[in-house]
């Protein structure tokens, strides 16, 4: 195991800033975010199999982020001129038009600043021997604080759907102060926010319902503000 300190990041905890180059060049990370939110998404290796369709399918998506404020950010334990050059080969293969920037990470420094790096699979190294980021995902809000940290192994694809539901719940119970049961997706129904009275319910939410006192449904009509 390396003997480089790792920071404990836990919901909630600030994002830690770094300056570091990207495919679209020199960022200064919370500079980058401002007053948006972000979805920085790791990756083991370019040229790779996985994080191929990864990238492009984030690339696709991208509008949807960008509707909610969210900007994206990548990162991978290679140099910009491998990221520019994987660039074009994630768009010819998966018909993306990627645009958003990959950080270049082949010391590992972003990797162990969030503690990216994986231990469970020994082989999973480069030709140097230190091992690959995992494919570690963190929403960060406007604040800078971190508000959903994933990891999944490197053998994994994760779910772009799952991540921008996550910012919907996130950004929806921010704004209406309730929470989001399982499998919710805009248009459900939310769950009353525990610390909210049924009187104040009754003004905040007309319609919610008492399942059991410790659950209160209502749904929440969002386009009434629009």
């Amino acid at each position: 195991m390396s003997s480089q300190q790792h920071n404990t990041l836990r919901l909630g905890s600030t994002a830690p800033d770094f300056e570091s180059e990207t495919s679209n060049g020199k960022i200064s990370f919370h500079d980058f975010i401002g007053d948006s939110w972000a979805v920085l998404f790791s990756h083991p290796d370019d040229f790779t199999p996985v994080c191929t369709t990864e990238l492009g399918a984030f690339a696709k998506l991208e509008p949807e982020f960008t509707k909610r404020n969210v900007k994206l950010i990548g990162l991978s334990a290679n140099g910009t001129e491998s990221h520019k050059a994987w660039i074009k080969d994630i768009d010819e293969v998966t018909g993306s038009k990627l645009s958003f920037p990959i950080i270049a990470d082949p010391e590992r420094k972003v990797a162990h600043l969030y503690d990216m790096i994986d231990y469970q699979d020994a082989t999973n190294v480069d030709n140097k021997g230190v091992q690959f980021t995992i494919r570690s995902v963190f929403i960060i809000d406007l604040s800078k604080k971190i508000r959903l940290i994933l990891a999944y192994p490197a053998s994994t694809g994760r779910n772009t759907a799952e991540v921008l539901r996550v910012v919907d719940s996130l950004q929806t119970g921010d704004k209406y102060k309730v929470t989001t049961p399982i499998n919710w997706v805009p248009g459900d129904d939310v769950i009353v926010h525990p610390t909210i009275s049924n009187e104040d319910a009754k003004t905040l939410f007309p319609k919610f319902r008492i399942i059991k006192p410790y659950l209160r449904l209502t749904p929440l009509d969002i386009k009434e503000e629009k």
